[in-house]
């Protein structure tokens, strides 16, 4: 559902199975990348880099193990979080025993900074 300087939605309504929900796509989001992955156990993900972006993964539901290109491995949980500079290699891999889902954001340019400012009659309200 689309407003006017806004939009909401649901996972679960972006799509079924395995692979990406297109969260940036479903929700109009043009200042960075988001998206839902969905992995279940004993799947593994292709190693992979970047030219630009720098990611976070947050790991909703289920567990994730993600392997560096330096070798070393860590297993996340619900409420996890992990941030990857672009260049270093990364692989996702499905652990435990249900499906894994993880909010991926990525973008590039930097920090804006804190821009926030207080409701008024000039915001609408």
């Amino acid at each position: 559902m689309q407003g006017e300087g806004y939009a909401v939605g649901n996972i679960d309504a972006m799509g079924d199975g395995y692979g990406f929900r297109k969260v940036r796509r479903e929700l109009d989001v043009s200042a960075f990348g988001i998206n839902v992955l969905v992995m279940p156990p004993g799947s593994a993900g292709p190693a992979h880099y970047h030219e630009r972006q720098q990611e976070v993964y947050f790991v909703h539901r289920g567990e994730i193990e993600i392997e560096f290109g330096d070798g070393s491995h860590h297993l996340l949980g619900p409420g996890s979080l992990a941030r990857v500079d672009p260049s270093t290699v990364r692989r996702l891999h499905g652990r435990g025993s249900e499906d894994a889902v993880l909010l991926i954001a990525g973008g590039a340019e930097g920090y804006v900074g804190r821009d926030g400012k207080p409701a008024g009659a000039e915001a609408g309200s």
